[in-house]
């Protein structure tokens, strides 16, 4: 047989060999690297036995599927280990993932001492440098087996697969693990690993079902590597908002309040205010925005006519009610009232009037439009809220600010004739990349053009036909835009297409920080119209839209991106005064009454401490500014300027320094980190 490799030379042999043993022929070095092989196209096994002609390409740790398989398997040494030291634990599952692997196991939350020792064995199984054998058995033996090994959670994984679906094993020396693999050919190449946490997690992601204690590692084939990564780590653990945000005294969570719902601080609550002013007055100045402020609930029939109900009402928060089953028992009219235009119309019972914290503000800014009658005129009607919204997401789901039970959003909805769709989307795609760019996230976002999923044309209003039309539509603007985006099918909302601008937290997970939607479902379901020029009703076209997105999300962003220095006119304290001595008290309040004047926030340290403490605690609490007074600044006017950008900036008078942090404020500048005190 005649195998091509990678670099298009080939090699004849006379019988079937392996994977493996074609990498030794070629090198020992490469047999040693070797982690997978590629043949024709296919991911396998390095113990797979090639038989005809083929293409082969034997990956190492370099290639993404040689690292899944590095890790993998140190991930079965993982789960070794625990059985080893805690013989009672029931294994889950143990994938790799993005950066390293985990391992859920059914026993009690573990320690950073535990890990330690977890990882001392996984060493002593390493050196064993066991084989590791595939072997496959029928769905019986296997079931059988591990009821046996008392082992549930790999009976259910077992009894879910399908009819007729292999059930492979991996086993090295005494222990035997269900995988599909592939795997590497021994543990003895694990050369450095880690494990990094643990953490609770619902077996199979679902609240419903028992709290296991998941164990996260990674594994690299070199410590220089391993250690690297692990700074990586540790860094971005200091930038964890969830973390960052405590330690600053922004927001806190209490069990009494509940999970979900964080509590802002005065320092917090200062940075929202800041960006809540920033985007009503740009919206309404700026951009032509007209304010609504609209009830936090309403009833269920509102939801109705849109059909919100029937895609989030699982995720509604209902009042009066202990579940969504009473709900249903209650009101059993929802065929009726599907699709109704006007709630006029729908005969009232008191009986099935469900009150409902609302998700999403869109239906009612709808009555504020139909409050009274428009032309083509009054045509973009651009309305912009500051809403706080409700979701009830699972508790597993729930992470410090970006993800929560109650949040509040730069909501706006943007009524408009055909004609306008392509401005008036344009522009809300030039607000949100002017929103970002003043807070420096301009390059840490991707675009996203999300499709509804033909597959599931039930789930969606319209025909096939008004989606074909819409999303050309929205392409057309994307692509005359210039954006540089990606299209994702089954991502749309219910009501159209949509574009969501993405970004990733520290650990790299993704969430939409800016949604744009185009519907031209719900002024129908709404009897929205407009009077257009030939005196007829005319059904308009919807903008759905956030400007800044989620402020709680952004926030937890911001935090993240600056690790907690955020812009001088974000920050809920821009300047601390720092006393000398008590003898400068007056001249201290003088300058602070000077810079609140100017709209300067502002805090005098006053405590007896010695200045250079003072210092290091401003720094600590991330105070842009500290002005430091003596005798010589209050005969002749002026301040001692440190800051966290330059360190010592020098002696200059007040109405200087003034000047130059208002100019600073104003402009939303964000100035750079030139030298740090360390340096």
């Amino acid at each position: 047989m005649i195998i091509t490799l990678k670099d298009g030379s080939t090699k004849e042999y006379a019988e079937a060999m392996s994977a493996y043993d074609i990498a030794r022929d070629i090198s020992d070095g490469l047999a040693r690297a070797a982690c997978l092989a590629e043949i024709d196209g296919e991911i396998c096994d390095l113990r797979t036995v090639i038989d005809k002609d083929s293409e082969l390409n034997i990956l190492t740790f370099d290639s993404d599927e040689g690292k899944k398989a590095y890790r993998h398997t140190c991930s079965h040494v993982l789960a070794e280990a625990v059985k080893n030291l805690y013989p009672e634990a029931k294994l889950a599952i143990g994938p790799s993932i993005e950066g390293g692997f985990y391992y859920d196991f059914d026993i009690p939350p573990l320690s950073r001492e535990d890990l330690d020792a977890i990882e001392a064995e996984m060493k002593k199984v390493i050196k064993k440098g066991d084989r590791l054998e595939r072997f496959t058995m029928s769905r019986e033996d296997a079931i059988a087996m591990y009821k046996e090994k008392d082992e549930p959670y790999k009976v259910e994984l077992i009894e879910d697969l399908p009819e007729g679906e292999e059930i492979s094993f991996y086993k090295q020396g005494d222990f035997t693990e269900l995988c599909a693999g592939p795997h590497l050919m021994s543990t003895r190449p694990l050369k450095a690993f880690a494990l990094t946490s643990s953490s609770g997690a619902y077996w199979r992601g679902d609240e419903k079902n028992k709290m296991l204690t998941r164990i996260y590692g990674t594994a690299y084939t070199k410590k220089d590597e391993l250690k690297e990564y692990l700074e990586y780590l540790a860094d971005i653990k200091n930038r964890d908002h969830n973390k960052l945000g405590r330690e600053m005294e922004l927001f806190t969570t209490v069990d009494v309040v509940g999970q979900g719902l964080p509590l802002f601080m005065p320092k917090g609550t200062k940075i929202i205010q800041k960006m809540q002013r920033w985007i009503e007055d740009l919206e309404d100045y700026e951009w032509g925005y007209v304010r609504t402020r609209t009830p936090l609930m309403a009833k269920s029939t509102l939801y109705k006519v849109s059909d919100h109900w029937y895609h989030y009402k699982d995720g509604m928060f209902l009042l009066g009610y202990d579940n969504l089953e009473d709900v249903l028992a209650a009101e059993d009219r929802s065929d009726e009232i599907r699709g109704v235009q006007d709630l006029n119309l729908i005969e009232h019972d008191a009986d099935a009037d469900v009150y409902a914290l609302r998700p999403m503000t869109c239906p009612f800014q709808y009555y504020v439009y139909k409050a009274r009658q428009k032309s083509y005129r009054d045509l973009p009607y651009r309305m912009g809220e500051t809403s706080t919204l409700f979701r009830n997401e699972q508790a597993g789901e729930m992470h410090g600010l970006t993800r929560v039970r109650q949040f509040t959003i730069s909501e706006g909805h943007l009524v408009c004739t055909p004609e306008q769709i392509k401005d008036e989307f344009e522009g809300c795609v030039a607000l949100a990349k002017y929103c970002l760019t003043t807070l420096g996230l301009e390059n840490d976002v991707t675009y996203r053009m999300s499709k509804w999923d033909p597959a599931d044309a039930g789930h969606y209003l319209g025909t096939a036909e008004e989606w074909d039309t819409v999303q050309n539509m929205m392409r057309e603007i994307l692509d005359d835009i210039g954006l540089d985006y990606v299209e994702a099918d089954g991502e749309a909302a219910f009501y159209g297409p949509k574009l969501d601008i993405q970004a990733k937290n520290v650990y790299g997970k993704e969430d939409t920080m800016i949604t744009i939607q185009l519907d031209m479902f719900l002024a129908e379901r709404y009897d929205m119209y407009y009077i257009d020029t030939d005196g007829q009703k005319k059904r308009p076209y919807i903008i759905h839209r956030t400007s800044i997105g989620c402020y709680e999300r952004t926030l937890a962003w911001l935090i993240e991106k600056y690790a907690g220095n955020l812009p001088t006119w974000l920050c809920p304290e821009q300047v601390r005064i720092l006393p000398i001595s008590e003898k400068v008290a007056d001249y201290a309040e003088e300058v602070r009454k000077e810079l609140r004047r100017n709209g300067v926030d502002v805090e005098i340290d006053g405590s007896s401490e010695r200045i250079g403490y003072k210092v290091r605690r401003a720094q600590m609490e991330k105070v842009p500014y500290m002005l430091v007074l003596g005798a010589k600044e209050a005969e002749t006017g002026a301040v001692s300027v440190r800051s966290r950008f330059a360190g010592d900036e020098g002696v200059c008078p007040l109405g200087e320094f003034i000047d130059k942090i208002c100019e600073e404020i104003r402009t939303k500048a964000i100035r750079k980190i030139e030298k740090t005190d360390e340096e």
